[in-house]
């Protein structure tokens, strides 16, 4: 009799090894400087409050911004819930996290398991600034990898939360 559980975590690992990073992008009608700073130092100004991973409602979201800051919110019950480690901190062309939630959604410790979230802020012309968002290392969360890249890439992912990321900067642009 064939070992199903074997053959399963097999087809688990070429998938997580083959997995792509989710990747969105936007123009938006706001300098290079203003992009960043709303996007990452400002993030509680546009971030749902639906989106988090504490145990009460969302307060609100904190980018301690440098390398080695905490990426958390502060939730109702006056609990933080840590959700990310800036890993790079380059105002105003570059941003790096690590992303450190579980495909339960929780926090997730351990390094080895988190996948790494990049933003960039790229001039381009009309005094506009393109803003690229790559999802990558998806597979460190093992065999619900392509679990957690459906979810960052549904509609609630990362797509719409640049969409609210847009509205929010070009109306303070």
């Amino acid at each position: 009799m064939k070992d199903v559980s074997a053959t399963t975590q097999v087809i688990e690992l070429a998938t997580a090894s083959e997995l792509e990073p989710v990747r969105k992008s936007v123009l938006v009608h706001a300098s290079q400087a203003s992009a960043f700073r709303v996007f990452a130092e400002q993030m509680d100004t546009w971030w749902p409050r639906t989106h988090h991973i504490g145990d009460s409602p969302m307060k609100e979201v904190v980018v301690e911004g440098r390398a080695g800051g905490r990426v958390y919110t502060s939730q109702e019950n006056d609990t933080i819930c840590q959700w990310g480690t800036v890993l790079t901190w380059e105002p105003p062309s570059r941003f790096v996290m690590a992303w450190q939630v579980s495909p339960e959604w929780k926090f997730e410790p351990d390094p080895a398991r988190c996948s790494e979230v990049e933003v960039r802020f790229t001039p381009a012309a009309g005094g506009q600034t393109l803003v690229e968002l790559e999802h990558r290392g998806l597979q460190k969360h093992g065999g619900a990898c392509a679990k957690m890249r459906g979810q960052v890439d549904s509609e609630g992912g990362w797509g719409s939360l640049l969409r609210l990321f847009k509205e929010k900067v070009e109306t303070i642009a």
